[in-house]
């Protein structure tokens, strides 16, 4: 029996990626996703966005990693306290 052929080409799409990685969840404080770093707007309109949009957020990204770590979005020591209760 032959090996059918490599189809990878035929799932290929000319649009831009998108940077899901399948870690949904929307961290409060900053209002971001964990993973991908979007907000939630921008997830919801990704489909609907032009080349050009996705293009301008997909840039912004890696700038937006250090949010979910600022200081003011860490929770508060009493907050953690009440996690370890």
């Amino acid at each position: 029996m032959s090996r059918p052929e490599n189809t990878d080409a035929i799932w290929r799409r000319a649009e831009i990626a998108s940077p899901c990685v399948k870690i949904c969840v929307i961290h409060q404080a900053a209002g971001l996703c964990v993973g991908c770093n979007r907000s939630a707007d921008e997830i919801s309109r990704w489909s609907a966005m032009t080349d050009a949009e996705r293009a301008a957020i997909m840039a912004a990204l890696p700038a937006r990693a250090s949010l979910l770590t600022a200081p003011q979005n860490r929770p508060s020591r009493r907050r953690r306290a009440r996690r370890e209760d």
